[in-house]
């Protein structure tokens, strides 16, 4: 039986790839290549929450996942928020607060197969309605039969920093499949 770890993290930085890479440090995946795959659970699959990633093979590594990824950076001098990230909503419009959300969710079928739907924004209401919208319509589209549903959703606020190193900040959740494999 494989193993899909679901992982989560925030991080804060003085550039959106800086605090990309802070929120996977946090989430134990930072030394990895990471390869975004679709949404697909595969059958006999075992499904497992984390606070971190485990050790999961050499530094520079191919690992598959599905992410649900946001970043914010909070505009000069009106303090509201630009929303970048995997899933985003084509209508996250700027906000008062700069609160990067992703969201991932899971619904599993028998034998173990099932579908993940990732989504981003600002506000984790929100979030969570898209996510559970779109597993709604993911396993409308298929004949099986659903036993269970999940959701992990991850949220980073970004607060005043005097010197703005962290004018930036990253919230990230990944469904890692299984370990790492060669790259090369």
């Amino acid at each position: 039986m494989s193993t899909i770890r679901i992982v989560a993290g925030t991080g804060r930085g003085p550039t959106a790839m800086a605090s990309y890479d802070t929120a996977l440090a946090d989430a134990g995946v930072h030394n990895y290549n990471l390869v975004s795959v679709s949404s697909m659970i595969p059958a006999g699959s075992d499904i497992e929450r984390h606070d971190t990633a485990p050790d999961l093979g050499p530094v520079g590594e191919r690992l598959t996942v599905v992410e649900a990824r946001a970043t914010v950076e909070a505009r000069a001098g009106d303090g509201a928020a630009s929303v970048t990230g995997s899933a985003a909503s084509d209508d996250v419009e700027p906000a008062d607060a700069a609160v990067a959300t992703a969201g991932l969710g899971w619904s599993v079928a028998e034998a173990g197969r099932g579908i993940f739907y990732e989504a981003s924004g600002v506000d984790p209401a929100s979030v969570r309605e898209t996510v559970t919208t779109g597993l709604a319509a993911g396993r409308d589209l298929r004949e099986w039969s659903f036993d269970d549903e999940a959701i992990v959703i991850e949220t980073a606020d970004r607060t005043a920093d005097e010197d703005d190193s962290g004018r930036f900040v990253t919230a990230i959740v990944l469904a890692v499949y299984g370990e790492s494999e060669p790259i090369l």
